[in-house]
């Protein structure tokens, strides 16, 4: 038993994909596709940079989704994994948009646009250099959340991911943070603030909701084929109203990453096989279990281990 795991934003470097792009005809065109969608060149920006353009929230999110659709086409093509034998297709954050439009419930030009849209309301959501975000090493999710219920009329920060046993990650404005920081260093907790440039999941994103919201409405979904696991429930839905209004919530709600893992293990899943950028969630599911199987997808040598399965 199986489940397909989509990263999210943070996964991208500068020439992902450029291996399959070079060799898969199809890919080309999708990478066309995409170009001639969002009217970016987003082949040229992915593989040649510059790198700060494509960090820009705006590009980076279209584009992690176009090179895990990528991906997805080129396991399809040239292995013989059967994706109707999965249990489920979850990603994070916006992977969870990749995770829909593989499983067939938004189409691919439609997901194109509407990451760009998510990517571009999210970035102005909070004016720049406002906000940020924090990740906390180390501990478990009820102490951090204690540590922010018990300050609360000192700063005012937010759980943002759940990622995995001893990771979270909190939102805030800048000052804020630093104010948490400073408790944190006090009891000796290891953090770090990430390179990001926007306070993401939650409720300072509510800007970004209410232009989300109308986009999702409008667009058309379909009942996907396989399960979705939901960031905000960590748990699976093939219902497409609740699947959009879950996405609305997205945004301002946390990423109950660890959660969602562990209730896919529960399920009796014991392989992932990672599809996108990079190896970020391959790592998160080792931290939450050892034992379970993690095959991360990138390159054409990947496609040879999927044998494995």
């Amino acid at each position: 038993m199986f489940s397909v795991l989509f990263p999210g934003q943070g996964s991208q470097s500068l020439g992902m994909c450029k291996e399959l792009y070079n060799n898969f005809d199809y890919i080309k065109d999708l990478f066309k596709e995409a170009e001639d969608t969002l009217n970016l060149q987003i082949s040229k920006l992915i593989f040649d940079g510059p790198k700060e353009l494509l960090d820009e929230t705006e590009n980076t999110q279209p584009a992690i989704f176009l090179v895990g659709y990528s991906i997805y086409k080129a396991v399809e093509k040239e292995t013989s994994i059967d994706f109707d034998k999965a249990n489920f297709f979850a990603g994070h954050s916006l992977g969870e948009y990749t995770a829909l439009s593989c499983a067939g419930v938004i189409n691919f030009r439609d997901t194109l646009s509407l990451l760009k849209i998510r990517g571009k309301s999210m970035q102005d959501a909070v004016p720049k250099n406002e906000g940020g975000m924090v990740a906390v090493l180390g501990e478990n999710i009820e102490k951090i959340l204690d540590i922010i219920k018990n300050n609360q009329s000192e700063f005012c920060c937010y759980l943002a991911n759940d990622n995995s046993n001893g990771q979270v990650v909190i939102s805030g404005k800048l000052k804020e943070l630093e104010k948490f920081m400073l408790v944190l260093k006090k009891s000796n907790i290891k953090h770090i603030k990430l390179s990001v440039s926007a306070p993401f999941h939650c409720v300072l994103m509510q800007p970004a909701t209410e232009i989300m919201k109308n986009e999702i409405i409008r667009t058309k979904f379909l009942k996907p084929k396989k399960k979705i696991v939901s960031n905000v429930t960590a748990e699976p839905s093939d219902d497409v109203e609740k699947i959009k209004n879950l996405l609305i919530q997205q945004i301002e709600k946390p990423v109950r990453w660890r959660e969602s893992i562990i209730n896919m293990i529960n399920s009796g899943n014991k392989k992932f096989i990672e599809i996108g950028p990079g190896k970020v969630l391959s790592g998160l599911v080792k931290r939450i279990d050892r034992n379970i199987k993690t095959i991360q997808v990138n390159n054409i040598s990947d496609l040879e281990n999927l044998k494995e399965l």
